[in-house]
C-alpha cells in the first residue's frame, strides 16, 4: 500500500509543488515522506496489533466509567505525541503546517492499521470547526487542548426521534444568567445518540459540539433547520485558561450502542441537562454559543463535510485491508489443479488459488476498487489544500469541485469497498467466515460507513438535489471539463485510446441523464431515482481517476516510492520483471477491469433515472 501512496502523491498529484507556497515552504517530498514513515511505525507499533482485541474487548460501562482496553490509551497516547493531532496547523498552534493530502495520507495509514482505534478524526474535525467559527478565546481553550490530544472532541447531531432529520432537533438551549469570557452562555436540555467518543477515560475532558434550538419569545422552538444553532459544551467544566474547575458539566451517558463493528469506538447516547450533574447548582449543561444564533447548521457543515472525507477513507483503508489479507491468503493457500487438466490430474500438486481465473477476478476487483478510492479521497483532499493555499480561479474550482464530489468521496468508497470486503471474505472460503482471519471484521467495520455522516440516501439526494444543478449545473460543467482534458490527453495514448473513448461516453450518459430527471421540474420525479443516479455517477468519476493515473504512467518514467527505484535497466540481464514493471502492469490492469467490468454498468443504473421512472415512488404502502 506505501508504494502506491508515495506514487499518488509525489507522480500523480505532484503534492512536492506545494512546496514552493509560503505555507509549505519548510517541507519537501522529504519531510513528507517523514510524516508518513513515522506514521506507519506507530500504526505498527500501537495500532494494527490490537485491532482484534479493541473488537472483542467492546467499552463496557462499570456503572461509574466507561472502561476501554488500554491498548487504546497507548495508540491515543502515541498518536498526540506524533503532533499528527495538528498536522495541518500553524506552527503557532503546535502545528506542522503539513498539507492535508498529506495530513490525510498518515491517516490512510492508522485506518488500515485499527480504524477501531483510529478515531482521531472528530476530534481534528471538533478543533478545525472552532478553529474558523469559534471566538479567540474559545480557539485558545477548545481548540488548543484538542489539537495537544489533552482533550477529544464529538460532534452531537441526532437525536432519538429525529435521525438524519435535522430540521426536528428538539434540544433546547436556554440562555443563563451568566456570561463569562468564553462566550453567551447557555443551558441545554435533550438527548442526543449515536456520538462516537461520547464517553471514555482517554483524555480528561471531552468537547461536544451540540446542535440545539433557542426557544423564541414565547418559548417555543423554531421549526425547521432555521433555528439551529451550535454550542461547545465540556464534559467538564472549565476557566478561561483551560483549566478545569473541578465540576462536571450536566451531560450523562445515557447507554452504550453495542454495534456490528468499530466495536473499539465508543458510542454513546447522552442525556443533555437531566440534573444528574448541576453546574453552579443549576440543572441544564453549560454550554457556549459559537459563531451566531441560527447558525448551527452552516457552522456544523463545516465539521460535516470534512468528516465525510475521512468516512471515505476509512472505508477505503478497510477495504484495502482485506485486499491484502486476501492477496497474501491467496498466494499462500493451495487448492485445485490447472484447468488444462480438467481439475483431474490428482497427480499434480495442488496450485496456489491465486493462479485460478475466478480469484484473479475477484483479486482485481477489490485492487480496481480499492486503489481507485484511494485516488479519489487524495484527489479530494489536494483540493482542500487548493481552497486553504491556492488563488484566483484556481480557488474558486477547488471549492466548486468538493462540493460536487463530496457526495462521491464519501458514498462510493462507503458501497465498493465494502463490496471489496466481502470479495476478500469469499477468497478466503469458509475461513473467511471465521474469526480465524481479519477479514469478517474489516467487512463488519466497514458496514457503518454507508450509514454514518450521511446515508446513501442523503448522499444521493444531495447529489442530484443540489450539487449537479446548483449555480446552473456550474459545478458539473467544471468537473465535465476536468475530464474531458484528461479524455483529450488519453486519446493520443493507443493504449489507451479505447478507455478514453468510453469514458467520454459515460460522460455523455450522465450528463443527458440529470437534465432528463429534471426535465419536468418536479423534484418527486427528478429524485425518484437518485440512488442508481449517484452510482452511475460514481462509477463515472471513478472510470476517470482510473484513467488519468494511468495516464501519468504513460508520460515521463515515473518514481513510485524508494522501495521500487531499481530501474528496469539494472535487472535487465535477470531476464525476469521488476518490480517497477509489475507496479505499472497492476495499475494498468486495475484500469482496465474497471473499464471492462464496471464502467458498463452506468448504462442500467441511469435507464430509470432518464425514464424518470416511479416504479419505486408510486408503490403503495400495502404492497409490501
Amino acid at each position: 500500500m506505501r508504494a502506491t501512496l508515495d506514487f499518488l502523491l509525489n507522480d500523480w498529484l505532484k503534492v512536492g509543488e506545494l512546496c514552493a507556497r509560503p505555507r509549505f515552504a519548510d517541507h519537501s517530498t522529504g519531510t513528507f515522506g517523514a510524516v508518513l514513515d513515522t506514521a506507519e511505525k506507530i500504526a505498527k507499533d500501537k495500532y494494527a496489533p490490537f485491532n482484534r482485541l479493541v473488537d472483542l474487548q467492546e467499552p463496557h460501562f462499570d456503572g461509574e466509567k466507561v472502561i476501554l482496553p488500554q491498548a487504546t490509551h497507548d495508540a491515543w497516547a502515541a498518536y498526540a505525541g506524533s503532533g499528527m493531532l495538528a498536522a495541518a496547523q500553524d506552527y503557532e498552534w503546535g502545528g506542522m503546517q503539513l498539507p492535508y493530502t498529506v495530513e490525510a495520507s498518515a491517516n490512510a495509514i492508522f485506518s488500515m492499521a485499527s480504524v477501531s482505534i483510529s478515531w482521531a478524526m472528530l476530534t481534528v474535525g471538533n478543533a478545525n470547526l472552532i478553529m474558523v467559527h469559534g471566538t479567540e478565546m474559545q480557539k485558545q481553550v477548545f481548540a488548543k487542548n484538542e489539537f495537544a490530544g489533552r482533550w477529544m472532541g464529538t460532534m452531537c447531531l441526532s437525536e432519538p426521534q429525529a435521525g438524519s432529520s435535522l430540521s426536528d432537533v428538539a434540544t433546547r438551549a436556554e440562555p443563563d444568567d451568566e456570561n463569562d469570557s468564553l462566550g453567551p452562555r447557555y443551558r441545554l436540555t435533550g438527548n442526543k445518540m449515536w456520538i462516537s467518543g461520547g464517553e471514555h477515560e482517554i483524555t480528561e475532558n471531552i468537547v461536544h459540539l451540540v446542535l440545539a434550538k433557542i426557544p423564541d419569545a414565547d418559548g417555543k422552538l423554531v421549526p425547521g433547520t432555521r433555528g439551529i444553532s451550535l454550542f461547545i459544551v465540556p464534559k467538564k467544566i472549565v476557566d478561561a485558561s483551560g483549566e478545569l474547575t473541578g465540576e462536571r458539566n450536566d451531560v450523562a451517558l445515557a447507554g452504550l450502542n453495542h454495534k456490528c463493528g468499530w466495536r473499539g469506538t465508543t458510542n454513546a447516547l447522552l442525556n443533555f441537562g437531566e440534573g444528574k450533574f448541576k453546574p453552579g447548582g443549576k440543572a441544564g449543561a453549560i454550554g457556549y454559543l459559537v459563531g451566531k444564533p441560527g447558525d448551527g447548521l452552516r457552522c456544523m457543515f463545516h465539521m460535516m463535510n470534512e468528516a465525510r472525507i475521512g468516512v471515505g477513507l476509512a472505508a477505503t483503508m478497510l477495504g484495502m485491508a482485506g485486499y491484502e489479507a486476501s492477496l497474501d491468503y491467496a498466494k499462500q493457500r493451495a487448492q485445485g489443479r490447472p484447468i488444462t487438466t480438467g481439475g483431474k490430474a490428482v497427480e499434480q500438486k495442488p496450485i496456489p488459488i491465486i493462479e485460478h481465473a475466478d480469484i484473479k477476478r475477484m483479486l482485481l476487483a477489490q485492487k480496481a476498487y480499492c486503489e481507485g478510492a484511494l485516488a479519489l479521497e487524495l484527489y479530494c483532499a489536494r483540493l482542500v489544500d487548493e481552497t486553504h493555499t491556492g488563488e484566483g480561479d484556481a480557488l474558486l474550482e477547488a471549492k466548486l469541485l468538493l462540493e460536487v464530489l463530496t457526495p462521491i468521496a464519501k458514498s462510493w468508497p462507503s458501497e465498493w469497498c465494502l463490496e471489496a470486503n466481502s470479495l476478500a471474505i469469499q477468497i478466503h472460503g469458509g475461513y473467511g467466515y471465521t474469526r480465524d482471519f481479519p477479514v469478517e471484521q474489516y467487512w463488519r467495520d466497514n458496514r457503518l460507513n454507508m450509514i454514518h455522516e450521511g446515508t446513501h440516501g442523503i448522499q444521493a439526494l444531495d447529489l442530484l438535489g443540489r450539487k449537479v444543478v446548483m449555480d446552473g449545473g456550474k459545478g458539473l460543467t467544471l468537473l465535465a471539463t476536468r475530464m474531458n482534458d484528461t479524455i483529450m490527453r488519453a486519446m493520443h495514448v493507443p493504449a489507451l485510446a479505447d478507455h478514453a473513448q468510453a469514458l467520454a461516453r459515460a460522460l455523455q450518459r450522465v450528463g443527458a441523464a440529470t437534465k432528463a430527471a429534471w426535465s419536468t421540474g418536479n423534484p418527486t420525479e427528478a429524485l425518484a431515482n437518485a440512488t442508481p443516479y449517484l452510482q452511475a455517477f460514481g462509477h463515472t468519476v471513478l472510470a476517470w481517476i482510473w484513467l488519468d493515473v494511468v495516464s501519468s504512467l504513460s508520460g515521463p518514467h515515473p518514481n513510485p516510492g524508494a522501495d521500487l527505484r531499481q530501474s528496469s535497466h539494472a535487472r535487465a540481464g535477470e531476464g525476469t520483471r521488476t518490480r517497477h514493471d509489475a507496479f505499472i502492469e497492476g495499475k494498468r490492469a486495475a484500469m482496465r477491469y474497471f473499464f471492462h467490468y464496471e464502467l458498463p454498468k452506468t448504462d442500467a443504473w441511469l435507464a430509470p433515472v432518464s425514464a424518470r421512472d416511479m416504479t419505486c415512488a408510486n408503490i403503495s404502502i400495502d404492497s409490501f
